[in-house]
């Protein structure tokens, strides 16, 4: 199983509406290096979905339950979506000041790569994340 961290910005997507409907396609991604990481999805893989903008934090975990297909929102037919499942809210948020504070995430890429709102997060973060949450890895 590999892990990942997805970004959406809690005014157009919020981790309350993903849990309100359970599963649902992350579509509307139009980089074509997030795209290649959606490609790289498997069912059961875990992400963090993480409040972009202003809240700044990650938020609770997501599942994949349907791998990669096209997205109905590309009039162009060259992007496409995953649908992830709301599996559990972090007890504690964890914030991107948190995380840029600790060395031991120095390589992760939502440091390295921002801007990108789909990365792969290595086994040893998604540990140390989820322990700062409080949940279990």
């Amino acid at each position: 199983m590999k892990h990942w961290l997805i970004k959406s910005e809690p005014s157009s997507w919020s981790w309350d509406d993903h849990v309100k409907v359970g599963v649902e396609p992350w579509h509307g991604v139009r980089n074509y290096q997030a795209a290649n990481n959606m490609k790289a999805m498997k069912i059961g893989d875990r992400a963090f979905f993480y409040h972009s903008v202003q809240e700044k934090s990650i938020v609770g975990t997501v599942e994949v339950v349907r791998e990669y297909y096209p997205d109905h929102t590309d009039p162009t037919g060259r992007f496409g979506m995953v649908d992830f499942k709301a599996i559990e809210p972090l007890k504690t948020p964890v914030s991107l000041a948190e995380i840029k504070a600790d060395p031991r995430f120095s390589e992760l890429g939502l440091l390295k790569q921002s801007r990108l709102s789909v990365v792969p997060i290595d086994a040893a973060s998604w540990k140390i994340i989820c322990h700062m949450g409080g949940i279990k890895p």
